[in-house]
């Protein structure tokens, strides 16, 4: 993409498919390596999370009822897909977070192994519910799993709140669970910032929120957590 060209808005992940909204703002994602701005996070608020967290839980009922056999398969179908995109995803990754080749490459590697390890009933179970997730942009694929499959592995369902510095892998993520048989709205993203995450901590449906990346990113997500009574784990 040439700097002429105007970069793409990232959509939202709901109900199974891309999901266009009008944000107040946007931050722009840039590549980090030459500095060129690549696409364009909208950072959505109250509205888009709730849309997004009513998404999850009217999937709730028919995913927590299918056996963990079924819905093991499925997680190592992705597994499966993500090994065959593991060169793009990597370039995405390395693209948006400053990773070399090799990082980049294991941060795909360790996607894939959660995924199959939870395939392989390895991953200890964790409490149904819709939960909210939320990362940085140091854990854009191994970060949200980390804490996804086996919640998806209970029977939970799931909205993701990626970086808005580093969105490209969770998306990519979300359009290969529906490639590969997961049912619309058990995978939600939501784009945004930290109103998206005080949206998600203060959503009443929202069972519970994880965190994943660096420790001051995480202390930050902590706090806002606290403001509206939750305990948040990473």
């Amino acid at each position: 993409m040439s700097q002429s060209e105007p970069a793409r808005v990232l959509p939202l992940w709901i109900g199974g498919r891309a999901y266009l909204t009008m944000a107040p703002a946007f931050w722009d994602v840039r590549d980090v390596r030459s500095g060129e701005i690549r696409r364009r996070t909208p950072l959505c608020g109250a509205a888009e999370a709730a849309t997004a967290v009513a998404s999850a839980a009217a999937a709730l009922p028919d995913w927590s009822a299918r056996t963990s056999v079924e819905r093991a398969t499925l997680l190592m179908r992705v597994g499966d897909a993500l090994l065959d995109y593991a060169a793009h995803l990597a370039d995405l990754i390395a693209e948006e977070t400053g990773k070399d080749e090799q990082q980049a490459a294991l941060e795909v590697a360790q996607a894939v192994a959660l995924l199959r390890a939870a395939a392989e009933g390895e991953t200890a179970s964790t409490p149904d519910g819709v939960l909210a997730i939320v990362t940085d942009d140091q854990v854009p694929l191994s970060g949200p799993l980390r804490h996804a499959v086996p919640a998806l592995l209970a029977g939970a369902t799931v909205v993701l709140k990626p970086s808005p510095k580093a969105p490209s892998a969770t998306f990519a993520l979300a359009e290969l669970t529906a490639l590969n048989g997961f049912p619309g709205g058990v995978v939600n993203i939501l784009q945004g910032d930290l109103a998206a995450v005080e949206a998600l901590c203060a959503a009443p449906a929202v069972s519970s929120v994880r965190v994943a990346g660096d420790p001051l990113f995480c202390a930050s997500v902590r706090a806002i957590a606290t403001r509206y009574g939750r305990t948040l784990a990473s």
